[in-house]
């Protein structure tokens, strides 16, 4: 089968979407088949590929171009390209436009889209619609994003709304070889990652933050860092000062991989009380680290976390989010425990659920 693939981005950002978008990558290529090809069309890198990407394709890639941002450049190759491929999958419901006009071009063309979360949990345009409706599968990264789909479209065909969670990079693991001691009791450490843009408020950073006085009174050790970057970023710096808890707050900006793996080793929970995750590939991060997690019962969280290696809590209520900080480090989870919940999402099983979605 030959597939051509539209992403948003694969290497010019680290975000959530870019991972993913990086495992659907491999994942093709190592399904297509022994006489399938593959080509990678990319709206926002840039000319040139990246030295990662042998790690996430293999011979059956054909193609990758980068389109540096140009969408007529994007629109234009994807018709192109689509001329040779039996499947297109689009890496966002923003694609799905182009598989129709590419399909009109090429009447024998399927397409599938890949459904990450908020973009889809809400009402579509009149062009969308029709665009959903003509999709072969639509793979949604949970179950939450498969009934958000249904309630916003509900003459979608059920067969055709597959769940494939996401999948833990196979390049981003647990390399550790330096020993750690672990003494939450002492000074917790809480770890979150998100993008600290003001249009992402909903990840709850700052509630995290106005968590830091209540838990204080139970733990007076405790310390946040904060790993992203993003606009809002002086709002958060001022609340934590404005609650008298800027000395344990610790922004550290944006950070390469091997400076994250690190961030997570030497943590002692992970949380990110967010009300409008899809997925939440951190958590499996985290946990791929054998670290606990807290995080909102909202969107697709609850298929994450469950008591074994974490807890949930309300969205925005900080004395419950405090009082679940302070219980995961007075009773911890095993880490084997947790570590193993993080390898059922693991790359192989990714891969057979894609192949059975596309088949």
């Amino acid at each position: 089968m030959n597939i051509l693939l539209l992403s948003p981005e694969l290497f010019r950002a680290d975000g959530g979407i870019a991972r993913i978008m990086r495992a659907y990558l491999k994942g093709v290529c190592d399904g297509c088949g022994p006489s399938g090809q593959v080509d990678s069309l990319v709206l926002n890198d840039q000319p040139g590929g990246d030295p990662r990407l042998s790690l996430y394709s293999n011979s059956r890639l054909r193609r990758n171009e980068a389109c540096a941002g140009s969408r007529l450049r994007f629109v234009t190759r994807a018709v192109r390209f689509a001329r040779t491929a039996d499947l297109l999958v689009c890496g966002h419901l923003h694609h799905l436009p182009i598989a129709l006009l590419a399909q009109a071009f090429h009447p024998g063309l399927r397409y599938s889209l890949v459904a990450h979360g908020i973009e889809v949990w809400r009402p579509y345009s009149w062009l969308e619609r029709r665009a959903l409706l003509g999709a072969h599968r639509i793979l949604c990264v949970s179950d939450y994003t498969r009934r958000q789909l249904r309630r916003f479209l509900p003459t979608l065909a059920p067969e055709r709304l597959i769940v494939v969670p996401n999948t833990l990079d196979p390049y981003f693991a647990d390399n550790s070889t330096r020993p750690f001691v672990n003494s939450p009791f002492i000074a917790p450490r809480i770890l979150t990652v998100a993008r600290l843009a003001t249009a992402d408020r909903y990840k709850g950073i700052d509630t995290l933050i106005e968590a830091l006085p209540h838990l204080h009174q139970l733990l007076p050790l405790a310390r946040l860092r904060v790993v992203g970057q993003g606009d809002d970023l002086p709002r958060l710096r001022a609340l934590a000062a404005s609650l008298g808890v800027a000395r344990a707050v610790e922004f550290t900006g944006a950070v390469d991989d091997e400076t994250l793996r690190a961030e997570y080793e030497t943590c002692d929970l992970f949380a990110l009380p967010s009300r409008r995750e899809g997925f939440g590939l951190v958590y499996l991060e985290a946990m791929a680290h054998g670290k606990p997690c807290v995080g909102a019962r909202a969107g697709g969280v609850p298929e994450v976390i469950n008591d074994s290696v974490g807890q949930l809590v309300e969205y925005g209520r900080v004395p419950e989010l405090a009082e679940a900080l302070a219980e995961l480090v007075r009773r911890p989870r095993d880490s084997e425990v947790v570590r193993r919940h993080a390898a059922s999402f693991a790359f192989p099983v990714f891969q057979r659920r894609l192949a059975a979605a596309l088949s």
